[in-house]
């Protein structure tokens, strides 16, 4: 199957009607918008399972164990090409995305613009809840694109990484506070509000990716170097991981313990930035 990892409402909409066996559609919108209308066929999933719930960082990742009964009950198999959407402008969709990299799972793509997208472009949507066959998918994690505590705090000053934090502005200087005992950033970390990668929050496409790359380039987040990007608790964080692999950037890890963790620890350093007068 060729689907790219960004995929059009067209260039689904073609696969599904020449070979839909293989694709599973997940829907990580809320259940009210889900049951309303979905992608026919599309399966529904409550974002709180891209979550270990477990204390005292709730928001990292879940167990293997919890995925493997995860994407069994959706139906995915090992040969599933798996296609998501979400009703946030991308981040639950993104962190699926990054979920299915970290299990080895790259037949995946994310659906540009979601279901507006597609119901702008003539494409019918339905209500009806389809019957998932459950699978038996045995999930092994690995590392490869996932950064905690410790990985960064050994990296902070090796100039082949740099730290990609898409909070607000506000949030980044330590003006905004949320659920953390620090405001701030990580030293050295560079700002790109998540949203900036989208044409507006009424059209949720990615924006054309030389755009988005210049801005990181003027930032000093460039494809030869290893990204670390986090949020408040890796969910905006998830949208940064999809448009960065989408852009062409290889070494993407997410921090998911994200500033929930860092907040909230009496031992990391911090930087602010004072608002400019």
């Amino acid at each position: 199957m060729s689907l790219p990892l960004l995929v059009s409402p067209a260039q689904l909409a073609e696969q599904l009607e020449r070979d839909s066996g293989q694709i599973v559609i997940i829907d990580l919108s809320s259940a009210e918008n889900y049951t309303a209308k979905h992608i026919p066929g599309a399966r529904h999933m409550a974002p709180a399972g891209l979550l270990c719930g477990s204390q005292p960082i709730p928001n990292k990742r879940p167990t293997e164990v919890q995925l493997s009964e995860l994407f069994s009950s959706l139906g995915i198999t090992p040969q599933s090409h798996v296609v998501v959407y979400d009703d946030q402008m991308g981040p639950q969709a993104g962190r699926m995305i990054w979920t299915l990299h970290a299990a080895g799972h790259t037949a995946c793509s994310f659906l540009d613009g979601h279901l507006k997208a597609w119901e702008d472009a003539g494409f019918a949507t339905d209500a009806e809840v389809p019957t998932v066959q459950p699978s038996d998918y045995p999930v092994s994690l690995d590392t490869h694109n996932l950064a905690d505590m410790e990985y960064i705090l050994t990296h902070l000053n090796n100039p082949a990484h740099c730290i990609l934090d898409v909070r607000s502005p506000a949030e980044y200087r330590g003006e905004k506070i949320v659920n953390a005992a620090k405001g701030g950033h990580i030293p050295g970390a560079v700002n790109y509000n998540w949203t900036n990668a989208l044409v507006s929050e009424q059209d949720t496409r990615l924006r054309p990716a030389e755009d988005i790359l210049a801005e990181l380039a003027a930032l000093g987040v460039t494809p030869d170097k290893t990204v670390v990007t986090h949020c408040q608790t890796h969910r905006r964080s998830g949208l940064s991981y999809l448009f960065t692999k989408h852009l062409g950037f290889e070494n993407v890890r997410c921090y998911d313990g994200s500033w929930f963790e860092w907040g909230n620890h009496p031992a990391t350093p911090i930087e602010s930035t004072p608002v400019e007068q």
